[in-house]
This record gives C-alpha cells, structure tokens and sequence, in this order.
C-alpha cells in the first residue's frame, strides 16, 4: 500500500514563501518522477512541476524562476519550495509520484492561501 501525504500549505501574503513537502511511505522501491499540480476554483488541474529521475524538470510558465521542484530519492520524499508567492497562487497542490514499477499515486492535497 503506497500512500502521500502533503504537508506546508497555509496562509501566507503576497511575496512571502512556503516549502510543500510529500512524504511516500508504503511498498515502494524507488521514485521515477515526481509531479506537483495545483487546482483553484473554477479552474482546471495544473501541473506547476515535474521533477524526473534523470534530473530534468518542468515548470509551468506562470512559476518559473520562483518555484523550484526537488527530491531525497534516500528519504522518498519530494519538495516545492515557494517563493514570491502571489494571489493567483492560491490552489489545492497535490503530489503525484510514478514509481519504476509504474505504479502512480496521488496525495490528498494541501491548501496554500496568499493573501494580498
């Protein structure tokens, strides 16, 4: 049984910072990509960043250069770290990993609020 859990969110203001983190426990060997997407209201499911095993990433347009994806293959855990956050950040962010195996899992969510 694999399971994520997110971790981070909350309120912050405008320009400030948050880190997400997703922990993956259950039977698992290693992570091949690790995805962050995000949902805000009224609007479709986004990925904000892919991280895969190689090394190479993507972001959308709308986070680079203030988002950044990462990884501890020895802890299996994956990051967002966020930073001059604004409004239109606000969203449900959820973790999504591809294991080796295959297998793809999603975490619950965690809300992150920026407040003007």
């Amino acid at each position: 049984q694999v399971q994520l859990v997110e971790s981070g969110g909350g309120l912050v203001q405008a320009g400030g910072s948050l880190r997400l983190s997703c922990t993956v426990s259950g039977s698992i060997f290693s992570i091949n990509t690790v995805n962050w997407y995000r949902q805000a209201p009224g609007k479709q499911r986004e990925l904000v960043a892919r991280l895969t095993s190689g090394g190479n990433t993507n972001y959308a347009d709308s986070v680079k250069g203030r988002f950044t994806i990462s990884r501890d293959n020895a802890k299996n855990m994956a990051y967002l770290q966020m930073n001059g956050l604004k409004p239109e950040d606000t969203a449900v962010y959820y973790c999504n990993v591809v294991l080796f195996s295959f297998g793809n899992y999603w975490g619950q969510g965690t809300q992150v609020t920026v407040s003007s």
